[in-house]
């Protein structure tokens, strides 16, 4: 195999939605963390986006700044993931959205499975609504 530049793919779009997570869990800004650990925050937004690759010495800084261990970033990728094969793109893309982890734990910590079942009925009416 010959050492280089390659584009994006499923693994590098999943470390940047669990990057995103965890960086609006801990509410910091782009701004804040490039400036942490010496890039721009446009670097910071193609790190989250999965359009460029994290290098390891970037990631081991990344979850130094963050608080996390690096198997973080991995943790849920399934096997294959980087051929493309079944990776929930759209569960990594709901945490990373600002109130994802938020609405996540609030409906985690809903004891009642009848009150569990009226708050996805009544996100499934608001959604069709759209």
């Amino acid at each position: 195999m010959i050492l280089g530049r390659h584009s994006a793919n499923n693994v590098d779009r999943y470390i940047g939605h669990r990057l995103r997570a965890r960086r609006l869990a801990l509410r910091m800004r782009q701004t804040d963390l490039a400036d942490v650990i010496g890039v721009t925050f446009q670097q910071i937004q193609k790190y989250e986006k999965g359009s460029s690759r994290v290098s390891a010495s970037t990631l081991l800084a990344l979850a130094g700044t963050l608080d996390v261990p690096i198997a973080y970033f991995f943790e849920g990728l399934p096997q294959g993931a980087a051929q493309g094969n079944g990776i929930d793109t759209e569960w990594a893309e709901f945490l990373a959205m600002p109130d994802g982890p938020v609405l996540f734990k609030a409906f985690r910590n809903i004891e009642s499975e009848q009150m569990r079942r009226a708050v996805v009925d009544l996100l499934r009416r608001l959604g069709a609504r759209h």
